[in-house]
């Protein structure tokens, strides 16, 4: 079983390259067509999103799961 936490977290960190690499290639002026970095960088966005409302929740169950518990 992967741990949902550390599954969102590696998301997040993939999304944040990802990003990182769009907005070097954007400052750098290495790429022809603004639009596609445009894309790619909403698409890092939404990922990051994504993972980050993965870990939330897990972390809610987590936590409700220790206060039926306890």
């Amino acid at each position: 079983m992967i741990p949902p936490l550390s599954t969102a977290a590696a998301g997040m960190q993939a999304a944040s390259a990802r990003l990182e690499s769009s907005a070097r290639r954007v400052a750098s002026g290495e790429m022809e067509n603004y639009a596609i970095e445009a894309v790619e960088q909403i698409r890092a966005k939404s990922d990051f999103s994504a993972n980050a409302a993965v870990a939330r929740t897990a972390d809610d169950m987590a936590g409700t799961l220790l206060d039926i518990l306890v």
